[in-house]
């Protein structure tokens, strides 16, 4: 355990959350965070359950007076999305994240925080090892693989859990209380090249799209930042047309839930072309610089010489390629026609790779409307059927329908205005909460989600706002201490 957040309030959940930030969990690598959570309810007593695809459950029962009240689940997700600065050395599934205070925010040292969710499982610690707190009979329910696939949710069994509210704590606005999110859907593509000799009379280079602010996928699609890998394909796919690029290889974004902050590939061109790409890509720098003006302040294109590469990609599944991505729908598609302000349907063109034959594109597609979703993967569908690549739709998840009737939430209003003299804020979100899987496998649950405000999850600009956390873990508190009756 470290002190660098011990001075803040409320104690116990910063301890809690310098802990976790201590210990690597990244995506499907959250053993020694579900190691550490067993050890700690083992030091408070609290009864433990790890079901067959590494969910932990934990319960305690209710303070005195307090056992007529329906039981709540306070449910988090184990691991978190594993992102740094290009000239940070950091090695996710060793290293430690660094926690810093920055004036009114908790940041990380050129990594992601790890906020998301690590805050939501301090509190819901806090709230278990606590002997001060008024509540009704509590579950905890941290999940696991949230950010690459939701496998915790995937897999949850009934008959595990007993409460009637779930009380989701991966909302990342303080004042917000989140009634309904988007499903989704991912798209794997695939291209199978050949590879080529490499001309004759042709010089080599690597390209570079960085500086980008990246974000989450859902939460930060809204934004309409730059996506590193359609900047990058807007230049292969100008040069390859006009001054006989050869492509050796390509590599761009590292996560499916991520908008791709930079992206690289290696080329040829002749030799006679090389300054004639060199001003292109001075000129282009200066377009999309104007064009991002007002979301990206430091977008960077570099172009320097490198050694040979040993092959090229076949110029068929070049062209083929760069079309496609081109094609490809990228970003905000449609806005809610219910709820304003709400994005409705999007997507992220987050992953391409090339690496043994194969060029590797991985998107998520988002919607709340299951008819939009599927109207988006037909048209990935058309895109990718019609540039010969192999298409694949996996891991789908449902959204969560808004219940503006559900007894939790009328209950969570009323103690708010009550504390703060103000009403929260009621909506949904465009990403993918665990509520829709898990409210369809325990359809008695009455569900809410609530955080702390968290800026710019996914990437390593996040952060956390320190006044926030203190006002969640009062509502939070406030809330367990008036549970409905059963």
């Amino acid at each position: 355990m470290g002190n660098i957040l011990s001075g803040l309030k409320p104690n116990a959940l910063w301890r809690n959350f310098e802990d976790i930030c201590s210990i690597p969990h990244p995506s499907k690598y959250e053993d020694k965070m579900r190691d550490h959570v067993l050890n700690w309810a083992k030091k408070y007593q609290l009864e433990t359950k790890v079901d067959e695809v590494g969910n932990v459950i934990v319960k305690k029962p209710a303070t005195a007076g307090m056992e007529n009240r329906k039981g709540i689940i306070l449910q988090a997700h184990l691991d978190m999305v594993p992102q740094k600065n290009n000239d940070t050395a950091h090695d996710f599934l060793t290293d430690p994240i660094k926690p810093r205070i920055d004036g009114e925010w908790v940041k990380a040292t050129g990594t992601t925080l790890g906020a998301d969710n690590g805050l939501g499982m301090a509190a819901a610690m806090a709230v278990f090892e606590a002997t001060d707190l008024v509540h009704g009979p509590l579950e905890m329910l941290l999940t696991v693989d949230e950010e690459t696939g939701m496998t915790g949710a995937f897999g949850l069994k009934a008959g595990l859990l007993n409460g009637d509210i779930l009380m989701n704590l991966d909302t990342e606005e303080e004042g917000d209380l989140c009634v309904g999110c988007a499903g989704g859907t991912n798209a794997n593509i695939k291209f199978h090249y050949t590879e080529e000799a490499v001309p004759a009379d042709m010089s080599a280079c690597k390209i570079t799209v960085k500086g980008l602010k990246g974000g989450h996928s859902g939460v930060d699609i809204n934004l309409e930042r730059a996506n590193s890998n359609k900047l990058l394909n807007r230049i292969l796919w100008h040069a390859y047309n006009t001054m006989g690029l050869r492509l050796a290889s390509i590599d761009g974004g590292s996560l499916r839930n991520a908008i791709p902050r930079e992206s690289m590939a290696i080329i040829t061109l002749p030799k006679n072309k090389v300054d004639d790409f060199k001003k292109f890509v001075t000129e282009f720098t200066a377009i999309v610089i104007n064009e991002y003006k007002n979301v990206e302040t430091d977008i960077e294109i570099v172009m320097e010489a490198c050694a040979m590469p040993a092959w090229v990609i076949d110029c068929p599944t070049t062209g083929k390629l760069l079309n496609a991505i081109y094609a490809t729908p990228n970003g905000v598609m449609r806005v809610s026609q219910d709820m304003k302000g709400l994005v409705e349907t999007s997507t992220n063109l987050a992953i391409v790779k090339s690496y043994d034959k194969i060029i590797d594109i991985q998107c998520l597609l988002r919607s709340s409307v299951d008819s939009a979703k599927e109207d988006l993967e037909n048209m990935f569908a058309g895109v990718y059927k019609l540039a010969a690549a192999e298409i694949v739709f996996d891991g789908q998840y449902p959204g969560w329908k808004p219940n503006l009737d559900s007894p939790i939430l009328k209950e969570m209003l009323a103690a708010y205005e009550k504390q703060f003299g103000n009403k929260p804020h009621i909506g949904a979100i465009h990403a993918g909460l665990e509520c829709g899987l898990l409210g369809g496998v325990y359809k008695n649950w009455d569900m809410i989600s609530f955080g702390p405000t968290i800026n710019f999850p996914h990437s390593p600009d996040e952060k956390a706002n320190i006044a926030s956390v203190e006002k969640f873990w009062a509502f939070l508190t406030e809330t367990l201490k008036n549970a409905p009756k059963k």
